[in-house]
């Protein structure tokens, strides 16, 4: 933990335990990477992350604006949010949600030691899909070379959750008013197969009742 991974507001909700902070990460689909772009302005980044024990993946075209601004060691901010509630309360101040979070620091380096970068690949795509990696056809070298991979170490980072019901005002607990959480979860339909699969190809068991860690 640093001053600017410290949590300043309700510190009470912070946690800074890599297993804390791992889980939220593994579970997370989608990171989003704060920079500084070359002409100066700031930019936020939707893409996809990976973790391989303390260390966190990006990859991409080398032709995308974030891995060209950041591969040479910026500093970057990454988070990480996945909503597990509504928290509706008696007034509409104390309204809020309930959410695991985490925010990292840190200046990601380029990938460039062969092995390393095609872990790395495989560690993004089995964070999608267990068992995909050795299931589908992996980069040829035309797209291996054409993917820029950047390493993160996880070491400046911290974790914030909200859970449990509103917290009101005490003269509000009397008011005739509904108050609770509505339950917000992450579902995912059945596989639908490409029109174009060869026929007799079945639903690979690791797509059949697709979960999150």
């Amino acid at each position: 933990m640093t001053d600017r991974s410290e949590i300043k507001r309700k510190p009470d909700r912070g946690a800074y335990d890599p297993a804390t902070i791992n889980a939220i990460l593994d579970e997370a689909l989608i990171c989003h990477v704060g920079f500084v772009a070359a002409d100066g302005y700031p930019v936020v980044i939707p893409t996809i992350h990976a973790r391989s024990g303390a260390t966190l993946y990006l990859h991409g075209s080398p032709a995308s604006r974030m891995l060209r601004a950041i591969k040479n060691g910026s500093d970057v901010c990454v988070t990480v949010t996945i909503i597990d509630g509504l928290v509706l309360a008696r007034s509409v101040f104390n309204h809020s949600m309930n959410y695991r979070s985490v925010v990292l620091f840190g200046q990601p380096r380029e990938v460039t030691e062969p092995d390393e970068k095609m872990r790395a690949l495989e560690t993004v795509t089995e964070h999608v899909a267990e068992g995909r990696w050795n299931d589908a056809r992996q980069p040829s070298d035309v797209e291996f070379k054409g993917t820029t991979v950047l390493a993160m170490a996880i070491d400046e980072a911290s974790a914030k959750i909200r859970s449990g019901p509103p917290g009101d005002d005490a003269d509000d607990y009397a008011l005739p008013i509904w108050a609770g959480v509505i339950p917000v979860r992450t579902t995912f339909g059945e596989a639908q197969a490409d029109p174009k699969l060869t026929d007799g190809i079945p639903t690979p068991g690791y797509l059949t009742g697709y979960t999150r860690p």
